[in-house]
Formats: C-alpha cells, structure tokens, sequence
C-alpha cells in the first residue's frame, strides 16, 4: 500500500474527534486510506470512519485493549503497520497520540514529525507545519522515513465527510507478553458534561483577573450559551491559585488547544499561555490593562474590566437566542 493509514483513537467507547480529522487530511492527501482502530468494542464503531474517507479499516478488538496501555496498543499498531505498509502515518496529537506516536516511530525505525497544524503534499513528498519557539515561529518540516510518522494537533483541520469504501478486516496480533510491564485495571474520569479542551470548538478561559474560583460560574454560564461544543478554560495563574483544576490548564504545561473561537477574560498573555492557544481561529481578549500581552495575539480585543464585559455579554447573547 502506498497510501496513508491513521491510528483511530478511541476514549469512553467513542472514536475521538481528532481520528476523523485525519482520516479526511488522508483523503485529502490522495491515495488509498486505511485505519486501525484499537480498543474493546472497536468493531462497532469501525463504520464510522468511512464517512471520513477510509477505505480499509483493520479492526483489534479484545478485552485486553479495554484501557489504553502503551505497550500493548504500540505492538498491536505495529503488527498492523507491518502488513499494510503504508507510505504515511497519521495520529492525533491528543494526550495519548504524544505517548503513542514516537513509541511507533521508534518500533518502526523512523523519526516522528509531531504536534503539526497543516500537513500538504508536494508531488512525492509529505510537508508538515509545526509550531516551535513557544508559537513564534512555523517550521516547514519534511519526513524522509517510509513510513512518515505525522501527529496532527486536534482541532486544527477540522474533520469534512467524504465516503471511503469502508471495508472491514478483523485483525488477529499477537502480542509478546513479556514486554508488558502494567496494566491499566480501571480509569476514573471527572464526571462533566463540557467537551475536552482539545476538541471543543469555542473554549472561554478565564485567568488571575477572575478574583476567584466562585466568579468561573458566569465563564461556565457563557460557555453553555455558546452549545454544547463549548468549555471553559483557565490560565496557569488561576490553575496554581487553585480556582480551577489542572485539567482546565491551557498553555505549555496544560493543554494545547485550537478552537474556532478563543476567549480569554482577564488573561494578561504570558508567552507560555500563548503557546498552547496561539493556533485558535479566532481570539478575543477582555482586560482591562490596554497593555497586556494578549491583545499582541488577539484578533479582537476589548480594553474594559471583564465583570463588565461578561455579564453583558451573557445578557446580549440570551436576547439574540430568545
């Protein structure tokens, strides 16, 4: 196969967004596009990534892949990998993606490009865009291994429809037990009904200039009249003053996130903030220091204190929904 095959990330029995974003970026790339999806119960989902382009999707399933171990997912990916000899790998950057995409770079024996925002095609040759320096510069990056290991960061290419053939083969791997040194028993997820930042299409965050933790309920209550595609977020600063827990985090040493719509109330901009937001569609900043780093990064800004700004927001926002 010269063509591409994805690495389908599945959590809580669902295929991640980020999957069916790089299956379409295979399509778009050409060729055929093959998908290997991982996980117990991943037979049924496996027909949901043909609306997205692929054409052949191997499927793993067993109880044994019920909670993502990184041995055990990198061997069966691997065997995979090995059959269908594709020219590009795709992956999403997500939590696990940063885990498992350099372990199946390795195991493979080549270099990994990752954490991309744009992937072309060039006549043979695969380019990716990455961001380095803290968001202040793009490399242009091309990947001279076969295959070429590409993660892409989540949100950042959207996922469009385009049907693929759709077949699929239940595959058999045979996994070497002595290389298997944990397992995962059980995995507690905080209850919440907001999206993970990674995938939400509108985040609104909040920073030190929110006072305290009580004053996130009308973040939350922006955030919900936004759709159920929205979530809150929060800076280091508000995070390490313990207003917000460090799954809220956004920045360098949080999350890296690229919504459609960035909010960022009270937020003055630190460099390593606007390195895990800095590829947002749309940023509008409130604070009320005109001088602020964020306003360099926003596409709209407004200089005004945001217990100000916020509740009017809301206000105007339920008048437009009625």
């Amino acid at each position: 196969m010269a063509g591409t095959l994805i690495y389908a990330e599945v959590q809580k029995g669902e295929i991640k967004k980020g999957a069916f974003e790089i299956a379409s970026k295979a399509k778009e790339l050409g060729g055929d596009v093959a998908a290997c999806v991982i996980g117990k119960g991943a037979e049924a989902l496996a027909p949901q990534l043909a609306k997205y382009g692929a054409d052949k999707i191997y499927v793993v399933d067993g109880p044994e892949y019920e909670n993502y171990v990184p041995e055990t997912f990198v061997q069966a990916f691997v065997q995979v990998a090995q059959t269908v000899q594709p020219s590009v790998i795709l992956t999403s950057a997500s939590a696990q993606g940063k885990d498992f995409t350099p372990a199946v770079a390795a195991r493979l024996n080549v270099g990994a490009i990752s954490d991309c925002v744009a992937v072309t095609k060039e006549g043979d040759k695969i380019i990716a865009k990455r961001p380095m320096y803290a968001g202040k510069a793009y490399a242009m990056v091309e990947a001279v291994g076969n295959p070429q290991v590409i993660s892409i960061r989540p949100n950042a290419l959207g996922a469009k429809e385009v049907a693929g053939a759709g077949a699929i083969e239940k595959v058999a791997v045979n996994l070497d037990a002595s290389k298997i040194k944990a397992t995962v028993k059980s995995v507690e997820v905080a209850a919440t009904t907001e999206p993970d930042q990674t995938e939400a299409e509108i985040i609104v965050s909040g920073g030190r200039g929110m006072k305290g933790p009580e004053n996130f309920a009308m973040l939350e209550q922006l955030a919900k009249l936004f759709g159920p595609t929205a979530t809150t977020g929060a800076s280091r600063a508000a995070v390490d003053a313990g207003w917000r827990g460090h799954s809220y985090q956004v920045g360098q040493t949080g999350k890296t996130v690229s919504p459609n719509l960035y909010v960022a109330c009270g937020i003055s901009g630190a460099i390593q903030h606007m390195a895990g937001m800095g590829t947002s569609k749309v940023i509008v900043a409130i604070n009320k220091d005109a001088e602020a780093p964020i306003f360099t990064k926003a596409d709209y800004g407004v200089v005004d204190d945001l217990f100000n700004v916020v509740p009017a927001l809301i206000e105007e926002i339920k008048k437009i929904k009625g």
